[in-house]
């Protein structure tokens, strides 16, 4: 019997970090957005998941009872907005905080007991990747207001996508370079201790991202050759085995609107 492509996308495979009880994740569906490095972390760890608005039924209505704006009757507070993760009786929410939650138990940083502070160091580098490549870049399509319609601030966007490319980008980058050719980074392939983090899944969907919605700046910047090592560490994730099968996969969810948006006209 064929599979439906809820049974397709949900994650089976069986990992030595598989969780009791399952990991839930509620995001909006259909796009990558926000939820996209939470995807990636259980991906790349081969851990079992349930992406609920975009695997089952009542999905988008749990989603929406969780961020109704009233009163939480637990003792989770309330959600503002999603991603939402559930795990047993936690639920938490805000993208950088279920990052934290996640990186220890699906081993995506170095044991506390082998270096205290790592969590704090990687999850610096994940913040910054989130501000340079996800937040800076929505804001390029809607830098006056979130509520307003892009072509309703088209002259805006056009500014502001011109000074992300030629400044705010660049200063990314370096950075990330910069990172890579320190000691923290044990050896220039990942952002910190010579392993995977959830560091370097955070800063590969934020250039793949921006790679979606400034493709010809993008390739500019690439034949420079000036960011080899981020690059590397680009490509180096998107080839794992666990990633590869998931980018091929109908798990991944396409680009189209959300934080990355293409538009012609802002990629000059």
């Amino acid at each position: 019997m064929a599979s439906s492509p809820a049974s397709k996308r949900a994650r089976t495979t069986t990992s030595s970090f598989s969780p009791s009880p399952p990991y839930e994740l509620f995001y909006w569906p259909t796009i990558p957005g926000r939820g996209e490095p939470i995807r990636l972390c259980f991906e790349a760890t081969s851990t079992p998941y349930t992406d609920v608005t975009n695997t089952t039924k009542d999905g988008m209505k749990t989603l929406r009872s969780l961020i109704s704006q009233t009163p939480s009757s637990t003792a989770n507070p309330p959600h503002f907005a999603p991603p939402v993760l559930k795990h047993g009786d936690l639920t938490i929410s805000q993208l950088p905080n279920i990052l934290l939650y996640l990186g220890p138990r699906l081993g995506l940083v170095p044991p506390e007991s082998e270096d205290p502070t790592a969590i704090h160091h990687i999850n610096q580098l994940a913040l910054t990747a989130l501000d340079g490549f996800s937040n800076e870049a929505h804001d390029t399509h809607h830098p006056i207001s979130v509520g307003a319609y892009y072509e309703d601030q088209k002259e805006a966007a056009k500014a502001r996508s011109k000074d992300y490319l030629a400044n705010r980008v660049p200063k990314f980058l370096t950075y990330f370079e910069n990172a890579l050719n320190s000691e923290c980074s044990k050896g220039g392939e990942y952002l910190y201790g010579g392993q995977l983090s959830y560091a370097d899944l955070v800063l590969f969907q934020g250039l793949d991202g921006v790679s979606f919605a400034f493709p010809k700046a993008v390739e500019k910047v690439r034949a420079g050759g000036k960011y080899e090592k981020v690059w590397s560490l680009y490509e180096r994730v998107k080839g794992m085995e666990e990633i590869k099968e998931y980018l091929g996969s109908d798990r991944r969810m396409p680009y189209e609107k959300g934080i990355w948006r293409y538009y012609e006209e802002l990629d000059e």
